[in-house]
């Protein structure tokens, strides 16, 4: 197999060193440039190849969050945005603008190695320290842009579009799109619903193919802007759950 090549952007270059140095030791990996921002980015991708984009968010010319909206609209790479807590708001506008991953700067070399990956092998990754918080602000912020002015803030409900995605899942596949909606993993999720963690796999396959999104991450966008999951409610109590 070749390796996964991977692209740093940061205009640190302290950063990118330490971070080529981890990855180099790596044979499945290979650090195929480094640049120090968006603009750069985007450009590189554009002209050869890259599978993944270790994207840091605040850069000049043009900030992470834009190059990842154009990296990814042109699908030329998937991008996992490095972040530390101060800067956690930054994640819901990664989350619309397509990143797949979210990693801790200070994170250990293995994990950056498994976050690598993942995401190139199509998966999206959330770092486990933050991703209950960025799930539930990433929540507050679409119940505050989608409520209503009037009647108390209620929330608008799902578009007839959303509602015919929503109403082609199982019950089960919608189970198990509340708990993927509450950052739970795929074992937590075989836990809490008693099925084996391979048929969990299977139905988060299925369902991301029925709701049309890429991976996760989108999927716990979807499962919030669509209304099946409202801020502030804990996927178990959900009043869209079941138990069938």
């Amino acid at each position: 197999m070749e390796p996964i090549r991977v692209l740093l952007a940061d205009d640190q270059a302290l950063v990118r060193a330490g971070f080529a140095m981890m990855l180099s030791v790596e044979e499945e990996l290979e650090v195929v440039g480094q640049v120090a921002n968006g603009a750069e980015a985007v450009e590189f991708a554009a002209s050869q190849p890259v599978d993944v984009i270790l994207m840091d968010v605040q850069m000049p010319v043009l900030d992470g969050i834009r190059a990842t909206e154009q990296v990814v609209r042109a699908g030329t790479a998937k991008v996992i945005i490095l972040t530390t807590f101060e800067r956690e708001d930054y994640l819901f506008d990664a989350i619309r603008a397509g990143a797949s991953g979210f990693l801790l700067k200070n994170a250990d070399p293995d994990d950056l190695v498994a976050a690598v990956h993942a995401v190139a092998g199509g998966h999206a990754l959330l770092a486990p320290e933050v991703t209950l918080r960025v799930i539930e602000r990433f929540a507050r912020q679409l119940h505050a842009e989608s409520a209503e002015t009037a009647a108390g803030g209620i929330p608008a409900p799902a578009s007839a579009a959303q509602q015919k995605l929503l109403d082609s899942l199982t019950s089960r596949e919608r189970e198990v799109l509340i708990q993927v909606a509450g950052g739970r993993s795929n074992a937590e999720i075989a836990g809490e619903m008693f099925l084996a963690e391979a048929t969990v796999k299977t139905h988060i396959s299925n369902l991301l193919a029925k709701i049309q999104v890429r991976d996760r991450v989108q999927a716990v966008v979807f499962a919030y802007e669509s209304g099946l999951i409202l801020p502030g409610e804990n996927a178990a109590d959900s009043p869209s759950h079941t138990s069938s």
